[in-house]
């Protein structure tokens, strides 16, 4: 028996001993690949702070390969769905083209403040917005800079470009976000078609529809519908490893993680409810007459936010220039799962903004 108890003592020591050697292991490759990943570039730039905008503390990184460059301000979805934990996986490879500003929105992410959790409204965001502009056009020397927005971002980026014109020298916008009933009403229609003889379909669909689209299980079989036939935004996955990037992540500590994890419910309610509500307020439809270059990088299989609908309204702009990219076959992860496809494109904007 003693010698029973002694094996397995050994047998758990070496587990033990086994465990800590590859938690160290694993720390010291993190350590090592944060310090790549944090290197500036020679006669580029890469700088993380936080910034006073509208009276709340905001994050931003700049990141770029040439301080010469045209500074690109990058919206992220959700709304309230910040990408730092691992964006710089995409976005640095424009890095070459733009000085790249990504910006976790107010009180999500790297932003958010247990103190700050008021109210989410359209004249706030746009506010955020018109302040980090100025923010960046003074902290970068520039006259004007780049939008980019991704989904909700792309709605919010098109509302600044045309309030604030003078700011911007153009608007690029990827899963164009025009109208958020709209959107859902066309969705809906497409979802019934698409279950049409499956009853599984059906029940999911009977759980959802545009006009009950106000709890989290109605939102969540949203998307089980779109995933189950296909059109899910990360049904190619990612052409980055998600593994590597968030454990390489020069911005994050583990504490920051914990953090933004334990937080993540918080800090989405309150732009839950301003998806609900106020967000119809910023609506493109019959809004458009541009003054910058008006540019789209759309997936033709885009569902979350209806492909279809971005090209109606993209037949109808006014702008001094306009142009829409289509990625075929891509859904509303464009960003992710085909990353170095849409910088391709990004690169031909950039080009067109230079001749």
């Amino acid at each position: 028996m003693k010698k029973a108890l002694k094996i397995t003592g050994k047998i758990l020591l070496g587990i033990l001993i086994t465990l800590v050697a590859a938690i160290m292991l694993l720390l010291v490759v993190r350590l090592i690949g944060k310090s790549i990943n944090g290197r500036t570039p020679d006669g580029g730039i890469n700088e993380s702070k936080l910034v006073d905008i509208n009276g709340t503390q905001q994050w931003i990184n700049i990141y770029g390969q040439d301080k010469d460059n045209p500074v690109l301000l990058y919206l992220h979805g959700g709304p309230g769905s910040a990408t730092s934990p691992y964006d710089y996986a995409f976005t640095r490879k424009w890095s070459d083209v733009y000085t790249v500003v990504t910006w976790d929105q107010r009180n999500c992410g790297k932003s958010y403040d247990t103190s700050k959790t008021d109210t989410i409204t359209a004249d706030i965001m746009m506010q955020d917005g018109k302040e980090m502009t100025e923010y960046l056009l003074d902290y970068m020397g520039k006259d004007k800079i780049t939008l980019l927005g991704h989904s909700w971002g792309s709605l919010f980026g098109a509302n600044l470009a045309l309030a604030y014109p003078e700011y911007y020298d153009a608007f690029i916008g990827t899963g164009q976000f025009i109208d958020d009933q709209e959107n859902e009403r066309r969705l809906y229609e497409a979802a019934q078609k698409w279950s049409d003889g499956d009853e599984e379909g059906k029940a999911l669909l009977a759980k959802w529809s545009p006009d009950s689209a106000n709890t989290e299980e109605s939102l969540m079989a949203r998307n089980e519908i779109m995933d189950r036939y296909g059109y899910g935004m990360m049904k190619d996955g990612t052409d980055y490893s998600v593994f590597t990037t968030i454990l390489f992540n020069p911005n994050y500590t583990l504490k920051e993680y914990y953090g933004f994890i334990n937080t993540l419910n918080d800090s989405q309610k309150p732009y839950l409810d301003f998806f609900l509500g106020d967000m119809s307020k910023l609506s493109l439809l019959g809004r458009y007459d541009y003054q910058v270059p008006y540019y789209n990088i759309n997936g033709d299989m885009d569902y979350q936010t209806n492909y279809w609908l971005a090209c109606e309204y993209f037949e109808q702009v006014n702008a001094p220039e306009k142009e829409m990219f289509v990625m075929k076959d891509a859904t509303h992860g464009l960003l992710e799962s085909r990353s170095e496809e849409f910088s391709e494109l990004l690169h031909k904007i950039a080009e067109k903004q230079t001749n």
